[in-house]
């Protein structure tokens, strides 16, 4: 499946964009279960946001699908030292097969 990339003026946005295809456990706080198995998440979406005035401030939001039919969001920032174990998983994941990377 070819991940679809979108940039947004806001983190918020693009969370609720993808509330509303039905992306809504929040894979942040069980963050875990990309860790410990991620073969099974596949990324469906990727959002992207941009700070204009301080590159602190951006940020990928991930819209993600579990093998168990589970759909949710991940959001890390771009700064090496902001991103978390699951976040590089996602970062693999997404960059495996020769698919475009967010970052």
């Amino acid at each position: 499946m070819k991940i679809k990339m979108y940039h947004y003026a806001t983190v918020s946005k693009a969370l609720d964009d993808l509330h509303e295809k039905g992306f809504t456990y929040d894979f942040n706080i069980n963050e875990q279960e990309i860790v410990k198995n991620p073969q099974k998440y596949e990324i469906e979406h990727v959002y992207r946001y941009e700070g204009n005035t301080d590159p602190g401030d951006e940020a990928i939001v991930y819209g993600i699908k579990c093998s168990t039919g589970r759909r949710g969001v991940f959001v890390t920032g771009f700064a090496a030292n902001s991103i978390s174990e699951a976040g590089q998983i996602l970062i693999n994941l997404s960059t495996k097969d020769g698919r475009k990377r967010a970052v």
